[in-house]
């Protein structure tokens, strides 16, 4: 699909990247194309399981996948529609799943890497790729998830915003704070 502007975000990294936006641009993509290969161990790990069928653990990482897969496409697809809507230009969407967490596909993204660690349990040194949602966990609450987007969400919503995050668990969906629904 097509996008009828760019996205905030990519425009702020931009403006960040001058006066050479190319090398800057070049340099970011080449840290993701790195991260994909390390991110991609539990993957690997999970391909040379030698045992058959499916053990507990895989059935239970199998699970919390499914929960988190629709937990996230919900997420888009609520804020899709708020989008949709032009009565909501300039507004934060405080419905939904998104009346629990100011970034529930964030959420549910993290909870789709636990689900990767937890399958690859079942293989010989799986433990070890904990690092996996740890990492991931860093980038969204840390770096290029959450502070990028709420950064952004405050240059155009101000106020609203800030109010929104008074009340609202930034990620782990949890009831509004008390009085301020």
């Amino acid at each position: 699909a097509h996008h009828p502007q760019e996205d905030g975000r990519y425009v702020e990294l931009r403006r960040k990247y001058e006066p050479n936006v190319a090398r800057g641009f070049a340099v970011f993509f080449q840290i993701q194309a790195l991260s994909v290969v390390i991110l991609a161990v539990p993957f690997l790990l999970m391909s040379g399981n030698p045992h058959e069928g499916f053990s507990p653990i895989e059935i239970t990482g199998a699970a919390l996948w499914l929960i988190s897969f629709f937990g996230e496409a919900l997420a888009d697809h609520q804020m899709k529609l708020f989008k949709r809507n032009p009565a909501n230009r300039g507004k934060t969407c405080q419905s939904g799943l998104w009346r629990y967490s100011r970034h529930p596909n964030y959420f549910f993204e993290f909870c789709i890497w636990m689900s990767y660690y937890i399958m690859s349990l079942s293989s010989s040194g799986g433990l070890f790729t904990i690092y996996a949602p740890v990492f991931i966990l860093y980038l969204l609450v840390k770096v290029t998830g959450i502070p990028p987007s709420e950064a952004q969400a405050l240059r155009s919503r101000g106020d609203e915003f800030r109010a929104y995050q008074r009340r609202t668990s930034a990620f782990i969906p949890w009831f509004p704070k008390s009085g301020e629904a």
